[in-house]
């Protein structure tokens, strides 16, 4: 009789698959940091109040996801430690932290207006994170349709 191994007990949808990494508290604001620019531990937690265990666990769970790489790195004088870097899985992410930052923009304003805008390097224009077909027409959300699919 085969094994079950941890595939097959994964959720199918594969929003539930992503939110198994991503669904924790504080996990998202790691990977904006990380967006910004930070790598280190101490930089992490500074940044975002978090406490050393948690941050612990979540750099973790990122690696062993594959959305962070851990590097080693040693300052002079200093014990060796890791510093943490988005994987291209990690950079692709960044369409979902628009995306959240747009719809908090739109439907939880704060009353100082963003904190951030999204504009395009090249041409210095704003952004929205929409939906494109095929063709890179955008199309509407009203007319977006998520199809099941039944294996």
């Amino acid at each position: 009789m085969p094994m079950k191994t941890d595939r097959v007990l994964e959720p199918r949808c594969s929003i539930a698959r992503s939110l198994q990494v991503l669904g924790e508290r504080w996990t998202l604001l790691i990977i904006r940091d990380a967006h910004a620019g930070l790598t280190r531990f101490a930089d992490f937690r500074d940044s975002l109040g978090i406490a050393s265990d948690l941050l612990t666990n979540r750099l973790n769970t990122l690696v062993e996801a594959g959305v962070m790489e851990r590097r080693p790195y040693q300052e002079p004088g200093a014990r060796g430690r890791y510093s943490y870097h988005l994987s291209p899985a990690g950079e692709e992410l960044m369409t979902v932290l628009a995306s959240l930052q747009q719809w908090g923009d739109a439907n939880r304003p704060h009353e100082a207006g963003p904190s951030v805008l999204r504009r395009s390097r090249s041409s210095g224009r704003p952004l929205r994170v929409a939906f494109v077909d095929d063709t890179g027409t955008p199309v509407p959300p009203e007319d977006v349709d998520f199809v099941f699919v039944d294996h």
